[in-house]
């Protein structure tokens, strides 16, 4: 394949390893292009694969077509090439006229032409709608993600076909402008911050510090209550980290998924166990069940934190976020108001509560697109 080009058969090919999840320095080594030559097809179309084309089933096919222009190289009659053809004489009769008359068609040009002609762009939805899009730049506006906005929808006006839209067309309105129905401002507010539609992605498991932690007491001898999530008060706590060793320690009720955040001056044990303690002995006591945190030594003095607050802490396996996977999934949501790389430390115990605050207003696909807020509500009640 001659670099920097790609035909229509190698458009296909990248297109399926996109889906397929491979990166763009792959996909251009296997297609023989430069990156910035896949890059630039990816953004053309905002990362979606172009729907295949089909042909309406009265159409005349290719084959038929060169039927036609043999017949009339043949100086056969209209109706003669029809009866051949199974057709009526006055399709056959608008093909050749259509295309040229007698005395020019050719079938190729004719299939070409009608390919283009057969093209019909359809106003999408976000277009007509306008309070459907108003609605959904609200909401994007206040951070919540094109997955949260459709579920929020659905709950929020049942049966109202012109309020309802799936994610993946919002996602489309923002990322092919081309639309012109949601503004570009608006991409600045998607978590990952992509300008195109991401392909698959292989799961990658998380490194996580294996530092000493005394009288550890294993996940497995969790009670079962916290396992199935049928009794509220179990949680999930980590760190996440910052630039010059900064951190917030995030915590997650396992039942309703409501966050809390915690500031720490540093990661030492010590502090930790006394900030978590502090922020926790503030809830209900039927809220303070156990606590899941990982294999980090910042949660070495876990009994001083289990004396504060008759919590008891388990601790995962090795190498096995999953296993307080609601925390995980948070951390990952709240990269969109903490980035990596950046200093957490400047951020007011104040400044966390309201981004906890609208974490938890915005509607989990978990909880059937409730927000966390409304679940801990009925628990409250």
């Amino acid at each position: 394949m001659e670099r920097g080009r790609l035909g229509e058969i190698g458009r296909a090919e990248l297109w399926r390893r996109w889906g397929a999840g491979e990166t763009l320095s792959d996909i251009s080594r296997v297609l023989g292009c430069s990156v910035a030559t896949v890059a630039y097809e990816l953004r053309q179309r905002g990362g979606f694969a172009p729907a295949p084309r089909r042909r309406a089933a009265r159409q005349l096919r290719v084959g038929e077509r060169e039927e036609v222009s043999r017949g009339l190289a043949s100086a056969c009659s209209l109706r003669q090439i029809a009866r051949r053809l199974g057709r009526a004489p006055s399709t056959v009769s608008r093909e050749v006229r259509r295309h040229g008359g007698r005395a020019t068609y050719r079938a190729g040009e004719a299939e070409a032409r009608a390919w283009a002609r057969a093209r019909r762009p359809k106003r999408c939805k976000l277009a007509v709608h306008g309070q459907l899009r108003a609605l959904i730049a609200r909401k994007l506006s206040s951070n919540w993600s094109p997955q949260q906005i459709a579920g929020w929808l659905r709950r929020r006006y049942p049966g109202q076909g012109s309020l309802q839209v799936s994610h993946e067309t919002i996602y489309r309105s923002l990322f092919v402008q081309a639309r012109g129905v949601l503004k570009r401002e608006l991409l600045r507010h998607l978590r990952a911050g992509h300008r195109y539609r991401r392909g698959r992605r292989p799961t990658r498991v998380a490194r996580q510090s294996l530092g000493p932690i005394p009288d550890a007491v294993s996940i497995r001898e969790r009670p079962a209550e916290a396992e199935d999530r049928a009794v509220p008060g179990h949680w999930e706590g980590d760190l996440i980290a910052g630039r010059r060793n900064t951190h917030i320690a995030t915590l997650v009720e396992r039942q309703s998924r409501f966050l809390l955040l915690v500031k720490v001056p540093d990661r030492g044990a010590e502090t930790v166990a006394r900030a978590l303690a502090a922020k926790i002995r503030r809830l209900p006591i039927e809220l303070r069940r156990s606590l899941t945190w990982d294999r980090g030594s910042e949660m070495a003095e876990h009994r001083r934190f289990s004396l504060a607050t008759d919590m008891q802490v388990y601790f995962c396996d090795p190498q096995s976020p999953w296993q307080r996977g609601s925390n995980e999934n948070t951390n990952g949501l709240l990269r969109q108001y903490f980035p990596k790389g950046t200093d957490l430390a400047q951020h007011s115990q104040r400044h966390l509560d309201a981004v906890a605050r609208q974490m938890n207003q915005r509607p989990r696909k978990t909880l059937g697109f409730q927000a966390p807020a409304d679940a801990m509500a009925k628990v409250l009640r």
